[in-house]
């Protein structure tokens, strides 16, 4: 999990650019279909399109460990997160839910 966390560190302190009018967040998917997690960074300058880079596949599906990881990498990153293709599950330690609505991507 640690190396995770530092190989996701690394890879957002190369792409993170700090430009004036633009957005940037995380976008964490649920592939249940390969039974892993996708973390992607998203970046939108006003009046242009939104750009989406893979950052990390998580290949230990856990929704625990995925929990943990999170709150690590939360202390460092203050992006926003977006769930995708979490609806109705909830996390194990706080049993709250991930995602209440469908998005348009699922």
């Amino acid at each position: 999990m640690n190396s995770d966390i530092e190989i996701i560190k690394g890879r957002l302190i190369r792409l993170f650019k700090r430009r004036p009018k633009t957005r940037y967040w995380l976008m964490l998917t649920n592939d249940t279909y390969d039974q892993t997690y996708n973390l992607f960074f998203n970046s939108q300058r006003a009046n242009e399109r939104l750009q989406s880079v893979p950052l990390h596949k998580l290949a230990h599906y856990d929704l625990a460990d995925l929990e943990n990881l999170l709150k690590a990498l939360r202390q460092d990153i203050k992006l926003t997160i977006e769930f995708v293709g979490f609806t109705g599950e909830r996390w194990p330690a706080s049993q709250k839910l991930i995602q209440r609505k469908r998005v348009p991507l699922e």
